[in-house]
């Protein structure tokens, strides 16, 4: 009965840290006003002027909407068809 107990509690930990490991690691879609969206793995709390929203990853435009794939490395916000970095 031990062995068994034993045993279930290991599951038991393995699945949480599978679980805390799974959350952190999420992504999300930027887009802002002219229509460009990007993605990010990282929260970051962007200026009130780069008019941003920030949405989950599996998030997808309607299709009345017009928007715009614009990737780029690192930490900022495309703004009139620059990027701008913060």
């Amino acid at each position: 009965m031990k062995t068994l107990s034993k045993i279930a509690a290991g599951a038991f930990l393995g699945a949480s840290a599978f679980v805390l490991t799974a959350t952190t690691a999420s992504a999300r879609i930027v887009c802002n006003g002219d229509g460009d969206c990007w993605h990010t793995t990282t929260v970051y709390e962007y200026p009130p002027a780069a008019g941003v929203v920030v949405h989950e990853d599996d998030w997808k435009w309607g299709p009345s909407e017009h928007f715009r794939w614009r990737e780029h490395e690192g930490r900022g916000y495309w703004r009139g068809g620059a990027w701008t970095d913060f």
